[in-house]
């Protein structure tokens, strides 16, 4: 009663496939990708590599960033 057979995943992976659509699921899948792919490069920048971004070595280093701020009008 607790373990399907191949043929129950069969099923729900084709009335699955039918509600999302297979580029729907392709999109979701790459999404997933590079989700992943952008945490471990994240964790290789904890691991103490330098990170690749110049405005996160600016705030590691403590420094303060000057910037003029823009008021936004509505039109």
């Amino acid at each position: 009663m607790g373990s399907f057979s191949i043929w129950h995943w069969l099923v729900v992976l084709v009335i699955v496939a039918l509600i999302f659509g297979t580029k729907k699921l392709r999109n979701i899948g790459s999404d997933l990708g590079g989700a992943v792919k952008g945490f471990k490069e994240g964790m290789k920048d904890a691991n103490g590599e330098k990170p690749a971004d110049p405005i996160a070595q600016q705030r590691v280093s403590g420094e303060t960033i000057d910037v003029q701020a823009k008021e936004k009008t509505n039109s």
